[in-house]
């Protein structure tokens, strides 16, 4: 018996040995879940404000860009009559909120702009082999040059319909490369997207 008070505490320091392993493996692994969810909850937190973000912009790019108060700039233009050689027709507006001015479309805002322009073009005075190029004609402060041509031949109808970037401060006119006789030409300008304010 006087041995079992030895085993007794030796025992009892045995079992401190292995208890105190055990418990420092279950706060370790106390310590691993608390970090494991404090990632998913960051995760989760990314990834909400993420889609967040995508909504966002998602939003804002489905939304038209026109000019505040849907006033959009456009205009009309009928035209009948004689059309000179390498001059500007005399254009005037029949209906919208561009102006004119001495047969020139005065442009006042940059962006993009849709063009359509139809009607017929009459030219006898043409060969055979000859062409009549109507020319869509833009002059700012700096230069001018050719916007687009459409090739009419043997007095056809002419249908061009264009989207062109243009910019304010540029005046638009319609030109032939031969006398002609324009019949009901139509000729309309409509701002698509807008880099101005109005």
């Amino acid at each position: 018996m006087a041995g079992q008070p030895d085993t007794e505490p030796r025992n009892q320091d045995q079992m401190d040995c292995e208890r105190e392993p055990a418990e420092d493996e279950w706060k370790s692994w106390q310590r691993g879940q608390v970090r494991n969810t404090l990632h998913l909850v960051s995760a989760a937190a990314q990834w909400i404000l993420l889609l967040a973000c995508l909504i966002y912009l998602g939003i804002d790019s489905l939304q038209p860009s026109t000019p505040p108060n849907n006033k959009v700039p456009w205009t009309h233009i009928r035209y009948t009559g004689k059309a000179i050689e390498g001059v500007a027709m005399n254009l005037t507006a029949e209906v919208g909120s561009i102006q004119i001015r001495n047969g020139s479309i005065m442009i006042t805002c940059d962006g993009l702009y849709l063009v359509s322009i139809k009607g017929v073009i009459h030219f006898p005075d043409l060969e055979e082999e000859d062409l009549l190029k109507l020319t869509l004609w833009k002059t700012d402060k700096m230069t001018s040059r050719a916007l687009c041509e459409q090739t009419v031949q043997d007095s056809d109808k002419v249908d061009l319909t264009t989207v062109l970037y243009l910019f304010g401060q540029d005046n638009i006119t319609l030109l032939t490369s031969c006398n002609a006789t324009v019949a009901d030409l139509s000729f309309s300008l409509v701002l698509l997207s807008m880099r101005c304010k109005m």
